[in-house]
């Protein structure tokens, strides 16, 4: 079964929500009124209409309530203001509460039914009181929310080492699994000031080309294994994947020197079943020898 749906988003780098559009006709950079777990919101058409199979739509499909209009968009300038005094407020209840937490950014509901506070700690906080004073001065619904230090950097924006905007708060939706592994792979400096973003976490950027370094990988002989070369018997210490090279120790005058990937062969004994190996290094047999 296929749904009819447009892909909705609500914050600049956010994810991207499927709606029924009905018998609305939408294009991507429409303003759109939905209703969504947090109440009813404000959000951009940024995909469709489109069909899409029941297993990428979470059930139950909410409909578009409306095209957004010129009110709607003096309502969410609106709130806007009131985010900027709501956010002045909360700053001065958490200091006069004492409490170990930084505040980064509010957010109100666009029918101004709830506000939320994001907010980072090292550990938990007891923030009953201050959700006390905040509902006695808003009269609305409070919710308060401890984000991570990815999170706080996708909120707050900035520029990346490489003098870019960062890629969490303009177009990466989602975060995705970054580790020391794939810096190794790369062959980067393992220094942490090196390789981590402003948030302080390993750079995203790690991800983007880590498949690339892992297939190239794959046809150069492992580092410490025995090879032939034109100037004889030696071990790998090392490889380029830029220059499709290999450093070589040689054996005999312990001299490292670089020699192509087609000039190099592996040992008899070496690994004979990695046929992606085979790719480049090719396997010498002893009447070879």
């Amino acid at each position: 079964m296929q749904y009819t749906v447009v892909g909705v988003r609500f914050k600049k780098a956010g994810k991207i929500y499927y709606f029924d559009p009905g018998d609305l006709q939408l294009e991507p950079g429409d303003g759109v009124i939905v209703e969504t777990a947090r109440g009813v919101e404000y959000g951009l058409t940024v995909s469709g209409p489109l069909e899409v199979e029941e297993k990428e739509v979470v059930a139950p499909l909410k409909k578009v309530i409306r095209k957004s209009g010129d009110k709607d968009w003096r309502q969410l300038v609106a709130n806007r203001e009131k985010e900027k005094k709501a956010y002045q407020v909360c700053l001065e209840k958490i200091n006069a509460h004492n409490l170990p937490m930084k505040l980064v950014d509010v957010e109100r509901t666009f029918d101004g039914n709830k506000i939320i506070f994001y907010f980072t700690a090292d550990g938990r906080i007891d923030f009953r009181e201050l959700v006390k004073d905040l509902a006695s001065i808003f009269r609305t619904r409070i919710e308060l929310r401890q984000i991570g230090v990815r999170d706080e950097a996708k909120m707050m924006g900035g520029l990346g080492c490489c003098g870019r905007e960062l890629c969490c708060c303009t177009w990466l939706s989602d975060f995705a699994s970054v580790s020391i592994r794939m810096a190794k792979e790369q062959n980067l400096s393992l220094n942490p000031t090196k390789i981590s973003g402003i948030c302080g976490r390993l750079m995203c950027c790690l991800k983007y080309e880590n498949e690339t370094y892992e297939n190239a990988r794959e046809k150069f002989p492992e580092t410490g294994k025995g090879v032939i070369t034109p100037d004889g018997e030696g071990k790998v210490v090392g490889f380029n994947i830029f220059k499709d090279s290999v450093s070589i120790e040689l054996k005999e005058s312990k001299i490292v020197k670089d020699y192509q990937c087609e000039e190099v062969h592996l040992k008899t004994g070496g690994n004979k079943n990695n046929e992606k190996q085979q790719e480049c290094v090719e396997q010498v047999d002893e009447e070879r020898l």
